[in-house]
């Protein structure tokens, strides 16, 4: 398939070719240009920031698959507002890095058609609240298109965007929604909390057959952390734990997770051996990890930025609670946003949302700690 004439007409192609195409990706690695982020060395390896981790492995898998594209609002000679994209355009040319208009339906129905099409579409929205103006797309066509294929179609399509709070951007720009695609069936979440999941995530998301929905934060994107070097995918579907614990598991994911890892240091301090799981994708979710974590510690408390009010962490919780209610020592706690727009004034943005103390609160609620 020419990319060129897929990205004209989209829809043109006959979805018979979309199997085809999947299978002749190769899965070795080419010789990856010198503009891809070298890092600092460091005792364990290299060090990256998130975006440079998200830039290598873009560079990585459009060297490997030359139906990738991406497109999206100044991605390509501006190089993405977060720099994410910085270099793919003078690399790939502009037939595979595309800007577009400030149009995020036409750039995800552009993105869900190619797909559907046998393209390997990357569609960058670049705030998660404007991913709203394409949900017919995401949820009625990407999302549902396998079932009403009888499983022989796919949609190898490729979201990112980023959300959260942060920088005083206010209630239109602020807000944490990976609720709303957990919801929908079809879709895989994603959310990343350090550069080597978000490289190893992002690899692995772009050689899915489906519509997966890769959550930023844009508190993350200068964020460093030891990445290796070489191939690096990571699966879907298998937590990480953060950090080693025996009294409670902390619950996390994304931007929630460096601040969790923060109370649990404080803790420790406290004689309090908090483990800290992050799930890393959130559909599909690895249930075992959890249900593991929380038999071991016997108290658990889940901690999201998005508001409480029909959350994720409300999901887990019912797991938990369905699954390893014998394994308890106390009721699952949940901290998370409150039920309001983001504020756009800094201190009451703060207080909208989780912050370490709430975290730790929290944790000796569930000892019955009277520590202070």
């Amino acid at each position: 398939m020419k990319l060129q004439s897929l990205l004209r007409n989209p829809l043109t192609k006959c979805q018979s070719k979309n199997s085809a195409n999947s299978s002749k990706a190769t899965n070795k690695l080419k010789e990856i240009s010198r503009d891809k982020p070298e890092g600092r060395s460091t005792m364990s390896g290299r060090e990256l920031m998130y975006r440079e981790a998200l830039r290598e492995a873009l560079f990585e898998e459009m060297a490997r698959d030359d139906e990738i594209f991406i497109i999206g609002e100044g991605i390509a000679e501006r190089g993405g507002s977060y720099k994410v994209t910085e270099g793919l355009l003078d690399k790939y040319g502009a037939a595979r890095v595309r800007d577009t208009p400030i149009s995020e339906a036409s750039m995800i129905g552009v993105g869900v058609g190619a797909a559907i099409a046998g393209g390997r579409p990357i569609v960058e929205i670049l705030y998660v609240d404007f991913a709203m103006l394409g949900m017919d797309m995401i949820v009625n066509q990407a999302a549902k298109f396998r079932l009403m294929t009888g499983g022989s179609g796919r949609v190898p399509f490729v979201l990112r965007t980023q959300g959260g709070t942060g920088g005083g951007v206010a209630a239109q720009h602020s807000q944490s929604l990976e609720a709303l695609f957990y919801h929908i069936p079809g879709l895989r979440v994603v959310m990343p909390s350090t550069p080597v999941d978000a490289k190893g995530l992002l690899k692995f998301a772009l050689r899915q057959p489906n519509p997966v929905m890769f959550l930023e934060h844009k508190h993350l994107y200068m964020t460093k952390g030891d990445v290796p070097e070489g191939e690096l995918i990571t699966e879907f579907g298998v937590a990480d734990i953060k950090r080693e614990g025996s009294d409670v598991t902390l619950i996390a994911w994304s931007n929630m997770v460096p601040r969790t890892l923060e109370a649990a240091k404080e803790l420790a301090d406290m004689g309090i051996s908090a483990e800290v799981l992050d799930p890393r994708t959130l559909v599909p979710l690895d249930r075992e990890a959890i249900l593991k974590s929380v038999a071991k510690t016997n108290r658990c408390v889940i901690v999201q930025e998005a508001v409480r009010r029909g959350g994720i962490a409300s999901d887990i919780s019912s797991i938990i609670q369905e699954e390893a209610f014998y394994s308890l020592d106390a009721p699952v706690q949940i901290v998370a946003g409150m039920n309001t727009p983001i504020p756009f004034n800094l201190t009451l943005e703060e207080a909208s949302v989780p912050q370490k103390d709430d975290v730790i609160a929290a944790v000796q609620s569930v000892l019955h700690s009277k520590a202070a």
